[in-house]
């Protein structure tokens, strides 16, 4: 679950023509182009991985977002996101376009139900979860969500996605000290949240004031 806001680029869930090998060559010339000293060659490799890339590229690109570059991180946010939303499976990335779209104009009964599907059409698929998680938390249902985000993160733990979503469930409980905890393990992956680091202050600074009242 996204923290802010719902990222939802369709282009990106379905693979680009071409055969098996070909995208290997890929993916081995984009790693590489990720580790060059050249910026403008850096982006040309997140830009690739995010159309070719796999779960096990994740890594890199994870290190990237810490890239001195801001066009290499934001490039490789996007990446690790389109691979996390790739299943492997045609028609589930078809359900999954399909249900993004009704989570993107909150649709959220809708989406429940096609993120449902695929879930049980692809149990190991992450991001069903997660996007699922998204819905039910917009639809006001934290329990669900809460569960869903340890499913999420019981096959991606590095999902800072759904770690940050999980800051924010704990949040609306009132759970300020779990909720930090989740927020700083999301900013620690992922730098570059804005928001998170938001409520990380916004959270410090409420813990400070009950320490001071209680001293």
């Amino acid at each position: 679950m996204q923290a802010l806001a719902l990222t939802i680029v369709v282009a990106v869930l379905l693979a680009l023509p071409g055969s098996a090998g070909a995208a290997e060559s890929d993916r081995v010339t984009a790693l590489g182009e990720l580790a060059s000293q050249d910026a403008r060659v850096r982006q040309l490799g997140v830009g690739h991985l995010a159309e070719t890339g796999v779960m096990s590229d994740v890594p890199a690109l994870l290190a990237a977002l810490a890239d001195d570059d801001a066009l290499v991180r934001t490039g490789s946010e996007r990446a690790i996101w389109a691979i996390w939303s790739r299943s492997g499976d045609p028609e589930v990335d078809l359900l999954f376009a399909r249900g993004a779209e009704h989570l993107a104009f909150r649709r959220l009964p809708e989406s429940v139900e096609v993120f449902t599907r695929i879930i049980e059409r692809k149990p190991e698929f992450a991001e069903g979860w997660n996007k699922r998680a998204t819905a039910l938390y917009l639809a006001g249902d934290l329990d669900a969500s809460a569960a869903d985000c340890d499913e999420v993160l019981k096959r991606n733990p590095s999902h800072f996605g759904a770690l940050s979503g999980y800051g924010l469930i704990s949040l609306q409980r009132g759970q300020f000290e779990q909720a930090l905890g989740y927020f700083e393990q999301a900013l620690a992956l992922n730098p570059n949240m804005p928001g998170v680091r938001a409520n990380i202050e916004a959270i410090r600074a409420v813990l400070a004031r009950r320490g001071r009242r209680e001293t």
